[in-house]
């Protein structure tokens, strides 16, 4: 009864965050056409008023982002192309990553850094936790093995914190830099605000989703160990 309370609770913490990111973002994402110009218009005007033109626009099938090796504002095809509430801010906020990379922001370079090291480690520690078996037989010390499946678990426990303490940058696009631009800059209409700081606050927490959800792979290996 207590396991099944947990894995109750392990769920409801892992889905629920990404599930409340989609509502946000879907129920402002109509009327399509709320504002004149597209999220792709919006971001392209911020850009050169700062005199960032190289910084590119584009629309993408990998959803929002900011590629600070390319130098390019990333949207979803329907921000990029949308004059939604959610497609005007969700631009913003990826702009107010490219400010952050124009500036020279540190936790920018850091989290680009530990997310682009992410993939791979997760992949080194399942390789790892997979191959600890083998450890043991081959060189016939059992302790070994289990010592190797340990470094190899922890390894991967380590990829949710990676995610979460890039918590600080996704919070500062969203109201260090982008609720500022749209307010200031008086791209929102009355009464969009408070709207406004709800999706940028999705925004900010997409990555506490992703980190929750790489929670699974956790606790899939939890399970394995168990058998």
């Amino acid at each position: 009864m207590v396991l099944l309370l947990l894995g109750v609770v392990v769920i409801a913490l892992v889905f629920i965050p990404g599930f409340w990111v989609k509502h946000i973002m879907s129920k402002y994402s109509q009327p399509a056409d709320r504002y004149q110009g597209t999220g792709a218009d919006l971001a392209r005007y911020i850009l050169d008023e700062l005199n960032m033109e190289g910084v590119k626009v584009e629309s993408s099938d990998q959803g929002d982002h900011y590629d600070p090796e390319a130098k390019a504002v990333r949207l979803s095809p329907d921000n990029y192309g949308s004059c939604s509430l959610t497609a005007i801010t969700i631009a913003a906020h990826e702009v107010g990553h490219a400010i952050q990379d124009h500036e020279n922001y540190p936790p920018l370079r850091w989290r680009h850094r530990l997310v682009s090291w992410a993939g791979p480690a997760q992949k080194l520690a399942a390789g790892i936790m997979i191959a600890s078996p083998f450890i043991s037989i081959v060189t016939r010390v059992p302790i070994a093995g289990v010592a190797t499946f340990f470094a190899g678990f922890l390894f991967l426990g380590l990829m949710p914190l990676l995610h979460l303490v890039t918590l600080p940058v996704e919070l500062d696009a969203s109201f260090g830099r982008a609720m500022p631009l749209l307010t200031k800059g008086g791209f929102l209409k009355k009464g969009d605000e408070a709207h406004a700081h709800k999706l940028l606050t999705a925004a900010a927490f997409t990555y506490v989703a992703v980190s929750l959800m790489s929670l699974l792979n956790v606790a899939r290996w939890i399970a394995i160990l168990r058998r």
